[in-house]
C-alpha cells in the first residue's frame, strides 16, 4: 500500500483478503488451517467465519507466552497503592489449575461461567480457564445491584459463579458474594459459587490438588467464547455472542493497527471485565505477548492525581479512559504536576466528548504530543465501528473514521449517504467479531440489529462526516442511555422502579449531563392512595441496578403518554421535558397527558 487511503479503501472492498492478511498479521495461530474466509450462505446476519479453522483464545494469549515473553502479564494496583505483577507464567499456572477444578465440576464445552468479580489478576486467569476448556465466560460487572446480577444469571443459564467476598471503593469494603447469593435465588441454573477472599485468603486451598498444566482444546473458530451483556430501548438485556475467531483476531487488530502494538508497551485502560473494554484489553494485547495494567478502584482516590500517580510508577505507554472521567478529573490541576513521559498516545470511548474536556486531556494529560485516538463500537462486535490511527491527521474530538475492515457509513431514513449532517450509522458489510446472535432469540437480534436497513448492520448511533472527512459522534438514535459511558435501556430502568409497590407504571429518558454525558430522569403514575417517594424508588433502582444508574430526578404523573396502541413515547416525553420541538404527536391516545409532563427543572 502506497498511502493510508489505499488501505482502508483495500480493507473495505477487498474484504475477505483483508482478514485473511489480518490473521497472520495478528500472528494468530491455528491447530488447523481455515479452508474459507467467510460463508455468507444463509445471509448476512448469520455470516460465518473462517470456515474448518481450529483455534483456542488461551493457547493465543496464554499458552505460547508463558516462557518466551520476558514482558510481564499483567501490573496490577488497588486504592490503597497495593501492587502485584503476574507473569505469563505464573497466569498459565493459576489458568490451568482452574481448568483442572472447573473439569472436576462436570462443566463441559459450551457450558457458561459468569465473572462477578473485582478488577483482580484472577479474573484473567478464570478467562483462560474457560477458554482452554471451551466454556463461555459471562463477564458481569461487580457494581451492579441484585436486579441485574440475576437477570443475567438467568439469561445465560450459567452453571458457575466466579466472585469476591467483597470489593473497595473509596476505601470502604463492599460486600459482593452476599449480593450473588441473593441474585442466585432468580437463576435456578446456578449450580456452584466459587468464592475468591479478596484481600484475604484468596482461593485458600481450592487449587492446590491440580496440575499446573493444561493444554487448551482445539476448538471450532465459531465455538462460542463469551457471552457479554448489552442494554436495547426494550426488553432485557441482550446476550451477545462472540466466538474464539472473532473475539481474538477483532481486539487484535486493533490493538496492532491502531494502537500501534510495541513489545515493550504497558497498556492501561480504565475499564471493567463486566464491560466490553475489558475482555477487549486483556485479549487485543495479551494475543501478542502483552503487558496489560489492571487499577481496581475510584479514578479519582484517595486523591484526583491517583490515574497519574499510576501511570508515572507503572510507565504507561498507553492510556485510555471515557470522557465522563476526565470530566471529573479536569477540575483539578493534578495532572499538570506530573510529566508522564512514558505516555505515547492516548484512547477514549464510550461517549460523545465535548471540545472542552478533550482540549484538555490532550494538553494536560498528554502534554500535547500524545494523539487521542477515540474509538467507538460497542459489545456487540467486541470491537470498533470507527477508529483513527496514529498516522492520520485529526481534528477535535473526531473519531477519525471507519475501522479498517469495517464498511462503515451513515445514512438518512432511507439508506442514502448523508454528509455534512448526522445520519444513522451502519455496517454494510459483516466482520469476524460481530455477534452471532441475541442469546436465545435470534428474532430478537434479527430485529434490533438487521431490520432498520435491510442487509446492513443497524447500530443506534448517530454519526456524522464533515467536508474533510472526519467521523464525529453525536449521542444514541435509539432510545437507550449512555451514562458515563455505559449503556443500559429504558426497560431495566422501569422494571426496577415497578419494585416498588406502590409504581403502577414508569418511563424512563435519558437527558444531557455535563460530566455523565447522559443522566437518567423517570416519570411514574404511582397506585391509588399509595405515596410518591423519590428516596424509596430510586432506592428501588440502586439495589436492582447499582447505585450508578439510580435516576437523577423522579416526577410523579397523573398518567403517561402513550399511543392508540398502548406504547410509551419515551422520544416525545424527552422532547417535553426539554423544551425541545415534540415533532409529530399525532399517534398520541392522550395529548393531555404529554402537555402534563414537566420541563426540566421543575423539583421533584
Amino acid at each position: 500500500m502506497n498511502s493510508l487511503e489505499e488501505f482502508l479503501a483495500f480493507s473495505r472492498e477487498s474484504n475477505d483478503e483483508f482478514w485473511r492478511e489480518t490473521a497472520v498479521e495478528c500472528r494468530i495461530e491455528w491447530f488447523e488451517p481455515f479452508t474459507q474466509v467467510r460463508d455468507g450462505s444463509r445471509g448476512a446476519p448469520w455470516t460465518r467465519w473462517f470456515v474448518g479453522g481450529k483455534l483456542n483464545i488461551a493457547h493465543n494469549c496464554l499458552d505460547r507466552h508463558r516462557a518466551s515473553s520476558a514482558a510481564p502479564a499483567i501490573l496490577w494496583e488497588n486504592e490503597a497503592g497495593d501492587t502485584r505483577e503476574v507473569s505469563f507464567g505464573e497466569l498459565y499456572a493459576t489458568a490451568s489449575r482452574l481448568a483442572h477444578y472447573l473439569h472436576s465440576l462436570g462443566l463441559r464445552e459450551g457450558d457458561r461461567v459468569a465473572l462477578v468479580m473485582p478488577m483482580a489478576p484472577e479474573v484473567v486467569a478464570i478467562l483462560y480457564a474457560c477458554f482452554k476448556l471451551g466454556l463461555v465466560v459471562v463477564p458481569i460487572f461487580a457494581a451492579f445491584g441484585v436486579g441485574a446480577i440475576e437477570s443475567r444469571l438467568a439469561d445465560s443459564g450459567a452453571r458457575v459463579v466466579f466472585t469476591a467476598d467483597s470489593l473497595v471503593r473509596r476505601g470502604r469494603r463492599l460486600p459482593l458474594a452476599e449480593r450473588v447469593e441473593e441474585a442466585r435465588a432468580g437463576a435456578p441454573g446456578v449450580e456452584h459459587i466459587v468464592l475468591y477472599e479478596y484481600g484475604g485468603r484468596g482461593w485458600g486451598s481450592l487449587l492446590d490438588a491440580y496440575p499446573a498444566e493444561h493444554e487448551s482444546a482445539a476448538l471450532d473458530a465459531e465455538a462460542p467464547a463469551l457471552l457479554l451483556y448489552t442494554s436495547g430501548s426494550t426488553g432485557k438485556p441482550k446476550g451477545c455472542i462472540h466466538t474464539h475467531a472473532g473475539a481474538l483476531i477483532q481486539p487484535g487488530k486493533e490493538i496492532f493497527l491502531a494502537f500501534d502494538h510495541q513489545p515493550a508497551d504497558r497498556f492501561f485502560w480504565l475499564s471493567d471485565i463486566g464491560w466490553m473494554m475489558g475482555p477487549w484489553a486483556v485479549l487485543g494485547n495479551h494475543n501478542f505477548g502483552g503487558t496489560i495494567v489492571m487499577y481496581d478502584g475510584a479514578p479519582d482516590f484517595p486523591g484526583p492525581d491517583r490515574l497519574w500517580r499510576l501511570i508515572e510508577r507503572q510507565g504507561v505507554t498507553t492510556f485510555g479512559v471515557s470522557p465522563t472521567a476526565i470530566r471529573v478529573l479536569m477540575h483539578s490541576d493534578s495532572a499538570e504536576r506530573y510529566p508522564m513521559a512514558s505516555l505515547r498516545l492516548l484512547g477514549s470511548t464510550g461517549e460523545p466528548w465535548d471540545e472542552t474536556s478533550y482540549r484538555w486531556f490532550f494538553a494536560n494529560v498528554g502534554k500535547g504530543r500524545c494523539p487521542i485516538l477515540n474509538i467507538s463500537g460497542g459489545t456487540e462486535i467486541i470491537g470498533c465501528f470507527l477508529l483513527p490511527l496514529p498516522v492520520q491527521p485529526l481534528k477535535v474530538c473526531s473519531l477519525g473514521g471507519p475501522a479498517p475492515g469495517m464498511a462503515v457509513e451513515t445514512v438518512d431514513e432511507e439508506g442514502r449517504p448523508v454528509r455534512g449532517r448526522p445520519g444513522h450509522l451502519v455496517c454494510q458489510r459483516p466482520s469476524p467479531s460481530m455477534t452471532r446472535g441475541v442469546w436465545g432469540d435470534a428474532k430478537r437480534y434479527l430485529e434490533a440489529y438487521w431490520s432498520r436497513f435491510p442487509g446492513w448492520w443497524w447500530h443506534g448511533d448517530w454519526a456524522s462526516v464533515d467536508e474533510d472527512g472526519q467521523w464525529f459522534l453525536h449521542g444514541r438514535s435509539d432510545e437507550a442511555m449512555n451514562v458515563a459511558g455505559r449503556k443500559i435501556g429504558p426497560a431495566e430502568v422501569e422494571t426496577a422502579l415497578l419494585e416498588h409497590p406502590g409504581a403502577a407504571e414508569a418511563a424512563v429518558i435519558g437527558v444531557p449531563d455535563e460530566v455523565k454525558g447522559e443522566a437518567i430522569v423517570a416519570f411514574v403514575v404511582m397506585k391509588p392512595g399509595a405515596k410518591f417517594s423519590a428516596a424509596e424508588l430510586r432506592q428501588c433502582v440502586g439495589h436492582s441496578l447499582g447505585p450508578a444508574f439510580r435516576p437523577e430526578a423522579i416526577y410523579a404523573v397523573a398518567a403517561l403518554p402513550k399511543t392508540q396502541s398502548g406504547k410509551i413515547v419515551r422520544r416525545l416525553i424527552r422532547s417535553h421535558f426539554l423544551g425541545e420541538p415534540a415533532g409529530d404527536s399525532s399517534t398520541l391516545a392522550d395529548s393531555g397527558a404529554l402537555a402534563a409532563i414537566p420541563r426540566r427543572g421543575v423539583k421533584d
